[in-house]
C-alpha cells in the first residue's frame, strides 16, 4: 500500500485484498474470529457495492449505491481500531495503513456523493 492509487476500483480492489491479509494475521481467538467474520464482510464490500453504483439505474440509485459503500467503509473503519485497541493482531502496522485508508476512502466517498447529490 505504499504508492498511491488513483483509480477508485483498483483502490478498492487492493483495499479488500488487504483487509483479507490482515483477517489472515488476526487471533485464532473467539474475539479474533468475531472481529474477522465482521471485518471481512464489511470490509470486502465496498468493491462489488460500487461496481452496482457504476451500473446505477438513476442519479438516486446511484447516491444510494455510494451511501451502502460508505456505510460498509466506515463500518470497517472502527473494527479496524478496535484491532489496534485489543490488539487482535501483531501487525499494528499494516492495521494502521488500514486505518488511513480507510479515511482517505471514506473522505472521497462523501466527497463523491455530495457533489452527486448537488
Amino acid at each position: 500500500m505504499s504508492e498511491k492509487i488513483y483509480d477508485l476500483e483498483e483502490r478498492l480492489l487492493e483495499y479488500a485484498a488487504n483487509i483479507v491479509r490482515l483477517i489472515e494475521l488476526l487471533a485464532n481467538t473467539r474475539a479474533g474470529n468475531h472481529v474477522a467474520g465482521q471485518l471481512l464482510r464489511s470490509g470486502t464490500a465496498a468493491l462489488p457495492n460500487h461496481g452496482e453504483a457504476q451500473s446505477a439505474e438513476s442519479a438516486a440509485d446511484f447516491i444510494h449505491k455510494m451511501k451502502v459503500c460508505l456505510k460498509e467503509l466506515r463500518e470497517s473503519y472502527r473494527w479496524l481500531l478496535l484491532i489496534r485497541r485489543v490488539p487482535l493482531s501483531e501487525s499494528l502496522t499494516e492495521v494502521n495503513k488500514l486505518i488511513k485508508e480507510s479515511d482517505e476512502l471514506i473522505r472521497i466517498f462523501v466527497k463523491s456523493i455530495q457533489t452527486a447529490q448537488s
